[in-house]
């Protein structure tokens, strides 16, 4: 089976996957200070996949500093690169057919992604969407299609994404559906064909659907924004659709639909703590075979023996981690194989089940030695008003859990979840003598709808509290000093920085803000065009600027700047489209004017996250500095 890449998501992975002095005489001095670089540079290789045929596989490896797209013959020595970023990471790709790559790249992080594409011996490199400032997303790769794909572009109107087909050799296009001003989603069957999408009113969404293409598009169930019904993917037999749901429920199942007639029929699969949102498939063998989930960690549930029977020989083969197949070839004979675990970013490998060669590719980061790597230990704690928070406490190795400095660090969204995993910055901060705690706080995703809705509204308020309550957990365990807690998040996290150090000034040390939001109506005023179909959800989720205008002065750190009274960190991208420079600009201003301690890093290459090698090395060399001088940790 071959994987549909979203160029989106693929680079918000990215982006997470990067971004995202211990006291004097502890135990803690027997493990060896790492390299700040070591944490933060470079993969060795990742993001490997596999030709449809699986004669060849092709990787992301850095050249001249950026993540390049790379193509090697499998059995050969010969590796053959085929992109020349120099300013900008590949931000994502995949196999258009046997001999041509496609790939994304946005320019200085404006998230402005254009699609490229090449030839796997670097020849033939094509622009397909040379428009400025014109995002683009992949719908389907359309795999019996060796020429064409189909794309959306929000070229006609900034604030919507309507659907072409590309022709990936000379980028002729031609629009096949124009958005009316709602859709937000689109699904595609198993032949290419255009059958489903999805819109949304800003608090009403529905689901629209045509028996072939050509016909009008027709709703078939209407919800408010609370309620999902998400398609996945359609049945083998492009009938009805495989969707997660939690209609008249709390958490989102697993359900086949009868698109046509808006019934709902087999239930396949629930959990009784978590959302399931995952479900895997064959298509070869044109079935369902399991689905994945998330409560403390990952785990599977199979439908079908044999690909139970792979699992659990892929977990032998590789005792102690996580285990997860990342790609096929297209008869599914051929496979890449990650793994995954807390103390590092793991290793790749191929497996052929015809011949049963099983081969290590490469250590993603060699140079990492997990020995030296601390335990991230789930961990949960109930809030002031009954509600149980789950997250994860990583102490640093060899260190006894008493009264260490602690770096608290909410996760951003903030409608997301935290996870089990290598997190570079946590081993890192683990790694200078810090204790870390991560908390998924109420709006958090994954734990139902009602855990979810207890968010909002919310900001600065109840989600807050929350995070204030894994500091006094902390505390009452035994394992914070109380003279000696910082504050760190990027986006959502670090708008919740700036709402600790300002609603509870005497908590915290000293906090790092990261792209973060520092005044909620300023942010509104400024969100993205495409993002103006989800306006009127974003204020019932946080409130209405004109609607709730106290509440959200109320909540904006902006407002209260004045009860802040520790040091400071800000970092920010000038090109940031999701939270603009304003918003760090007005809070450095505002703290300026009161004497507080404000270091400022803005780079004017970068967006929502620093991307580029050398300004993720500047940025967290910059918080070693400082948080060493302001709660004793390790300083390289």
């Amino acid at each position: 089976m071959k994987k549909i890449l979203l160029f989106s998501i693929i680079c918000m992975l990215i982006f997470w996957f990067f971004a995202s002095n211990l006291i004097a005489g502890s135990a803690s001095s027997e493990i060896p200070l790492i390299p700040m670089k070591d944490f933060f540079k470079n993969p060795e290789k990742i993001s490997f996949s596999l030709s449809p045929d699986g004669t060849y596989w092709a990787f992301l490896q850095p050249w001249e500093n950026r993540l390049n797209i790379h193509v090697q013959k499998i059995g050969e020595e010969k590796i053959t690169r085929i992109t020349e970023a120099t300013e900008r990471d590949i931000a994502g790709y995949l196999w258009a057919n046997d001999n041509r790559i496609v790939y994304a790249q946005d320019e200085a992080g404006d998230e402005n992604y254009k699609i490229y594409a090449v030839d796997i011996d670097g020849s033939n490199r094509k622009t397909l969407t040379p428009f400025e400032e014109v995002r683009v997303q992949l719908i389907d790769d359309l795999e019996n299609n060796p020429d064409e794909m189909l794309i959306t572009m929000n070229k006609r109107d900034k604030r919507f994404y309507d659907v072409y087909r590309i022709n990936i050799n000379n980028g002729e296009m031609e629009m096949l559906a124009e958005n009316p001003g709602n859709i937000v989603g689109w699904i595609t069957d198993h032949e290419g064909k255009l059958r489903v999408a999805t819109t949304s009113d800003g608090v009403n969404t529905s689901v629209l659907y045509r028996e072939k293409e050509g016909d009008p598009f027709k709703a078939v169930i209407t919800t408010s924004f609370k309620e999902t019904v998400a398609p996945l993917f359609f049945t083998f037999d492009n009938k009805n659709l495989y969707v997660s749901s939690n209609i008249d429920r709390d958490k989102r199942a697993i359900f086949e639909y009868d698109i046509a007639n808006a019934k709902f029929l087999e239930k396949i699969y629930e959990h009784p703590e978590v959302d399931v949102t995952s479900l895997l498939r064959s298509k070869k063998q044109k079935k369902i075979t399991g689905v994945a989930y998330y409560t403390d960690k990952r785990h599977y549930f199979f439908f079908d023996q044999e690909r139970k029977e792979l699992q659990e020989d892929l977990e032998k083969r590789l005792p102690g981690y996580e285990v997860a197949i990342t790609d096929r070839s297209r008869d599914e004979t051929k496979l890449i194989i990650i793994t995954f675990s807390d103390k590092g970013l793991g290793a790749y490998y191929f497996y052929d089940l015809t011949t049963g060669e099983f081969i290590k590719m490469i250590d993603v980061s060699p140079w990492l030695e997990e020995k030296y790597m601390a335990d991230m230990r789930p961990i949960k704690y109930t809030s002031r008003d009954g509600l149980t928070i789950h997250g994860y406490l990583t102490i640093p190795k060899g260190l006894t859990p008493k009264n260490l400095p602690v770096v608290i660090n909410p996760h951003g969204g903030p409608w997301y979840r935290d996870y089990w995993g290598y997190n570079p910055e946590v081993q890192f901060l683990a790694n200078r003598g810090y204790a870390v705690l991560q908390m998924n706080f109420r709006g958090s995703t994954g734990y139902g709808r009602k855990f979810w809705e207890l968010g909002f509204k919310e900001w600065g308020k109840k989600m807050q509290d929350d995070i204030t309550d894994g500091v006094n957990w902390l505390i009452e365990q035994g394992i914070a000093d109380l003279k000696r807690i910082g504050i760190y998040g990027g986006s959502y996290g670090g708008y919740a920085t700036l709402a600790g150090l300002t609603f509870t000034p005497d908590l915290y040390t000293c906090g790092v803000d990261y792209v973060g939001i520092s005044n909620i109506i300023s942010w509104f005023e400024a969100i993205p065009p495409y993002w103006e179909p989800m306006r009127e959800m974003l204020y019932e989720m946080v409130g209405d600027p004109e609607k709730d205008k106290e509440l959200l002065e109320a909540a904006s750190p902006l407002f209260h700047v004045d009860k802040i009274k520790v040091p400071l960190f800000i970092a920010q991208g000038a090109n940031d489209p999701r939270v603009p420079k304003a918003e760090s600009d007005q809070m450095v201003e505002a703290l300026k004017t009161r004497s507080i301690e404000v270091p400022y890093m803005v780079k004017d290459n970068e967006g929502h996250g620093f991307a580029n090698e050398e300004n993720r090395f500047d940025f967290y060399r910059a918080m070693e500095e400082f948080l060493g001088e302001h709660l004793g940790g390790r300083v390289e």
